[in-house]
Formats: structure tokens, sequence, C-alpha cells
């Protein structure tokens, strides 16, 4: 009679491990393309007939703000990606708000591309503000998604395992309520300096590196 009771529970929770399974690859394909997308920006430079070492040097040097908008949004969408990974160690089981809150989340995320090409295309330019509170409110959709899917499990703590390490839920809960504030500064930033813009979606992700190896060690 124990085996007739413990076989269903261990059907139900593979039913739950795969469902979760799915909508992390499905989330990881679309990290993958929003990074693979932000190389595209990435040009070969056409200096014609007058393809002297030189001149191609000098090229290269001239497209500084796609490496710039091309380092920042890589690493960034790398850490989204990381602290996604995170928050799906602690969850055992999908509802439909979760499923919703994170397709929310990805289609923002594809968006970031987009307006890393705005920043590659204007950084030298007058348009350089509107380019980078562009760049900067993505991020703030972004971090928003992220505490609705975030506090959604909050909410809905049958959604984490069990053995969810509190340490770990506070760390992600303190970092997550520092995104939004941090992102709107970024945002307001660029019409002070487009360069504003930069510095703090530079620290961030810095800063998000570093505490994210703990939370991947926990």
């Amino acid at each position: 009679m124990m085996e007739t009771r413990i076989l269903p529970d261990k059907q139900v929770v593979q039913a739950e491990e795969k469902e979760t399974g799915r909508l992390e690859a499905f989330s990881d394909g679309v990290y993958a393309v929003a990074i693979t997308l932000l190389a595209l920006d990435l040009q070969v430079p056409r200096v014609g007939n007058a393809a002297t070492p030189a001149a191609v040097a000098g090229a290269l040097l001239g497209q500084w703000p796609s490496y710039l908008a091309f380092i920042t949004s890589f690493f960034t969408v790398l850490i989204m990606w990381v602290n996604h990974h995170t928050i799906f160690k602690l969850v055992q089981r999908t509802n439909a708000r979760l499923l919703f809150a994170n397709g929310l989340l990805l289609m923002l995320t594809t968006v970031v591309p987009f307006s890393t090409s705005l920043v590659t295309q204007y950084l030298r330019y007058s348009a350089a503000k509107i380019a980078c509170a562009v760049y900067g409110g993505t991020f703030v959709l972004i971090s928003l998604a992220y505490a609705l899917l975030w506090y959604g499990l909050l909410h809905d703590r049958t959604l984490l395992r069990p053995d969810a390490s509190e340490q770990v839920i506070a760390r992600i809960d303190r970092n997550y309520r520092l995104g939004p504030p941090m992102y709107i500064l970024a945002t307001v930033g660029a019409f002070v300096s487009p360069y504003v813009t930069i510095g703090v979606c530079t620290g961030l992700w810095i800063f998000w590196a570093f505490t994210a190896r703990g939370e991947c060690n926990d």
C-alpha cells in the first residue's frame, strides 16, 4: 500500500519538473537569440580602395560606440539569464500567472537588441540623449517584469521548492528592489549625459555579476 501512495506523488513531481524544464528551455532559447542579435551591430568597416592597415584600424576605432553598447548589453543580458536560472532553481511547479509573467519578461528581453542599436547609431550625435533614455527605459521595464515574476512566486509559495533557501530568497529580493530605481536613474540621467546611462547600466551588471556568484553557489 505504501507503493500505491508513493507512485502518484512521484508522477506529480516528474510532471512538475517537466513543466519547469520546458519553461527554462524556452527561456534559455530566447536569451540565446537576444545575445546573438546583439552581435549584428558589429559591422565590418568599409574603407573602399584605401584599405591600408591604418585606414582599417581607424575605421575600427571609429566604431567604438557599437563596441561599448555591445559589451554593456551582452553582459546585462547574460546577468539576466543567470538571475533567471537562479530563480528557477527555486521553482518546483508553474501556473498560468508565472507563465505569463515569464512571457512578458522574455518579450521585453527581445527589445534589448533594438535599444542597443539606437545607442550604437546615435551615441555620437545630439539624439544620444533620447537613444540612451530608450535604452535605460527598456531595462526599467525589464526590471519591473522581473519583479512581477519574483513577487508572483513569493505570493504563492507553493510554486517554490520546500527546501528553497531563505537566505537566497532574501538576497534575490534585496537585489530586485535595487533594479527599478537604479534603471530609472539611468533613464533620467540620459538627459544630463548619455554616459550616465551607460555608466549606471555597466555598474549594475558588474554589481550583479559579483552577487550572482553567491546565489549560484548556494
